[in-house]
């Protein structure tokens, strides 16, 4: 007989052990309370009697304590129950320490490669590894449910961020208020920050806003540039008025004023790309943040606002330099273009930036791409009415929400968290038993609703003073001082996040097919993705909580997530024979399909993940095929709601080689030029997640990288 631990581990079954704990206990009681050999022994036949291959620990422990009671022997089974906790607790902080000391070695795996944005060598990281470290210990030993944190540590479920759980007042991501903050005065570390009257200014002060943002949470953020745009004409009015003053004819005062506006709003782009990508939070690195470029966000203002959009692109097209004075493509901000009327059709007015936008895409991966068309299609508020808005972070989308004036809200919300449900561990603990599976999947969903409860309860507990910057003072909120959060986590205004991964082996292994087969295998998938909308539309009835479904951009998670399938199930051909699982409802990266087919199928299923989704397409090097760029985005315009392009131009510090560093079958990165394979000189940027990483990754998101097939050729580029 094997045991199962509490890791997933298998090691052989030992009566030894179980002798030596029930003694120890028998040994802290009166002597009518003991029990004798014998009957210890009579336990250890019934538990060797039950004739099971493999039993989990915990259940002998069950047995043992339904045992001694059944003898009588109360007080005994409460002090083996003691023990039990006991052993518990020394396990648990020895597990602490471990990891404490591995991070600070530098010598783990798991930490120096566990987010690709997160450098743990570096101190101001480390420090917030150790709290992290320090906060899962505390959330998994006294604020989770036992049965949740053994789902947690099995696979079958992911709480995340769990190493910011203790601190009740964190959340996850959010959709700044910028425009309340600057128009209004704002506060950070007590020190008033009041309305800045130029553009240069508005966005140094911006960039200060979004580092004590980012280090109120531990998600990723966005702001737009709409709440720039207003800066922009004072800024054109100061200097139209220096002008003026100089009794120069109107011509000259508008040409001297525009060319003056012209290299400030340079300045004030290269400001804030510069400080964003140097600052680093409380969380050890630069903010994970989005910039969405949405022209439909003004009529008073689209013309500045266009100005800085193509100041953005233009600055972003040439890059940021590395160590050796190279460009190379910077991994923040993700950029968030919106295609519309006005700049998707070659006539249109804008059509000049979108252009812009294709060719920083080839060259520098990002913008991505959010059509209007398809959002205000999809994203209908309860008075009927189309909404389009950017995502908080990288994929995380709010559902629509009318305030108190009956108008659509986005900036100023936020996403209470996320637990994420294993869809290919429910389908192999049903054994490919359909009524066993919806079985499994309905316990499966209750534990993950039991485990967001967990954290809207938690958060609830947060009044404005634990963050004034985010409550007090215009990010998220203008609550008074030491008011409570609660009505903010309720009817809409924040959401929290069912999050799901493995769709696509989920309905492999039921069906026999991928989701991709528009027969069987699509059909199963698309009644799997309705299941899990129709319990959160049920749990946000009864609880007037949002709850939506939202597909999880698991990094390292994809990794924990595969090791502990194959521990629990062994290797299944096409199931777990990989170090990785399909990310949330997308096509697998091994799966020859053309682009087009590819965006169009999963558009059906972007729909039904409104919490947050996003699509991509694996392409080479198309810095000399725009045109190729351009037929992509216009169809993205016209069928699927949110999507990028994962180009590849890494560099090589050794050689200077410029292209695609690639991957062996030893899964380590290498030049192919020179064979260089020194990490700290060689400038990889991929797309992870929704974000671009360029610290690398862990074996079995590197083994997913490796294993991307293209979605498109490049004929044009290769002639």
């Amino acid at each position: 007989m094997k045991v199962i631990k509490r890791d997933g581990h298998m090691v052989d079954y030992c009566p030894e052990k179980i002798e030596k704990a029930i003694m120890k206990a028998n040994n802290e009681v009166e002597e009518e309370q003991q029990v004798s050999m014998t009957q210890i022994r009579n336990i250890i036949k019934y538990i060797e009697g039950l004739g099971k291959k493999r039993i989990l620990v915990e259940d002998i422990q069950d047995i043992i304590e339904m045992k001694l009671m059944s003898m009588g022997k109360y007080e005994l089974a409460k002090k083996y129950i003691t023990y039990r906790y006991t052993r518990e607790l020394v396990r648990r902080s020895n597990t602490t320490d471990l990891a404490i000391k591995e991070l600070i070695d530098g010598e783990s795996e798991y930490w120096n490669t566990e987010n690709s944005n997160k450098n743990a060598k570096v101190v101001t990281t480390q420090r917030d590894y150790l709290a992290g470290i320090t906060s899962t210990d505390i959330t998994r030993r006294f604020l989770l449910p036992e049965d949740i944190v053994q789902a947690h540590d099995d696979g079958r479920i992911h709480f995340h961020d769990a190493d910011y759980f203790a601190q009740n007042a964190l959340h996850n991501c959010d959709l700044i208020n910028l425009e309340d903050m600057l128009q209004n005065g704002t506060t950070i570390n007590g020190v008033m920050i009041e309305k800045p009257h130029r553009f240069l200014t508005a966005m140094t002060i911006a960039t200060q806003l979004i580092t004590a943002v980012s280090s109120s949470q531990y998600g990723g953020c966005t702001i737009t540039l709409t709440h720039l745009a207003p800066f922009v004409r004072e800024s054109y009015n100061r200097y139209l008025k220096k002008y003026q003053d100089r009794n120069l004819t109107k011509e000259q005062c508008e040409k001297f004023a525009k060319e003056d506006l012209h290299k400030e709003i340079v300045d004030g782009v290269q400001t804030f790309q510069y400080q964003i990508n140097s600052m680093t939070t409380t969380n050890g690195q630069a903010p994970f943040l989005s910039v969405c470029m949405y022209l439909g966000e003004t009529e008073e203002y689209k013309e500045e606002l266009a100005m800085i959009i193509e100041e953005v692109l233009k600055q972003r097209i040439v890059g940021m330099k590395n160590e050796k004075g190279v460009y190379v493509t910077p991994a923040f901000p993700k950029l968030l273009y919106v295609l519309e009327e006005d700049n998707i059709k070659e006539d249109g007015k804008y059509y000049y930036l979108t252009e812009l936008a294709a060719e920083c895409t080839a060259k520098r991966m990002v913008p991505d791409y959010i059509s209007e068309k398809i959002m205000l299609r999809d994203k209908i508020d309860k008075n009927g009415n189309g909404n389009c808005y950017p995502c908080m972070g990288c994929r995380s989308f709010l559902t629509p929400y009318i305030d108190e004036n009956g108008k659509p809200k986005y900036y100023g919300r936020f996403n209470q968290g996320v637990v994420t449900i294993n869809l290919v561990d429910v389908a192999l603990s049903s054994d490919k038993n359909f009524d066993d599976f919806w079985t499994i999947f309905e316990e499966r969903l209750e534990l993950c609703h039991r485990a967001l409860q967990a954290r809207h309860k938690r958060l609830s507990k947060a009044t404005s003073d634990v963050a004034p910057i985010l409550w007090q003072h215009g990010a998220l909120a203008r609550l008074k001082k030491g008011e409570s959060i609660h009505d903010l986590l309720h009817n809409g205004y924040s959401t929290i996040s069912l999050g799901y991964a493995g769709l696509y082996e989920c309905v492999k292994f039921m069906t026999g097919k991928s989701h991709t087969d528009n027969g069987e295998g699509k059909e199963f998938a698309l009644k799997v993705m309705q299941y899990m909308n129709d319990k959160c539309k049920e749990w946000k009835e009864a609880e007037a909580i949002d709850y939506s479904l939202y597909g999880t951009p698991i990094e390292s998670t994809t990794y924990k997530f595969a090791k502990g399938l194959r521990e629990r199930f062994g290797v299944i051909k096409g199931i777990t024979d990989r170090d990785y699982i399909t990310n949330s409802y997308h096509v697998p990266v091994f799966e020859e399909i053309d682009a087009f087919t590819k965006l169009k199928l999963e558009s059906e299923f972007q729909k039904l993940s409104p919490g947050g989704a996003i699509s991509y397409v694996e392409t080479p090097n198309l810095v000399n095929n725009i045109p190729a760029v351009m037929e992509l985005i216009k169809f993205i315009y016209d069928n699927i709601m949110y999507a990028e392009l994962n180009t590849k131009l890494d560099y090589c510090q050794e050689c200077g080689f410029t292209g695609e560093i690639l991957i062996d079958e030893n899964l380590e990165w290498y030049c192919p030029n020179c064979n260089n394979r020194d990490h700290d000189k060689l400038n990889v940027a991929r797309r992870t997640c929704g974000y671009i990483g360029a610290n690398f990754w862990n074996k079995g998101r590197t083994q997913e990288i490796k294993e991307r097939v293209m979605h498109i050729d490049n004929k044009d580029d290769e002639e």
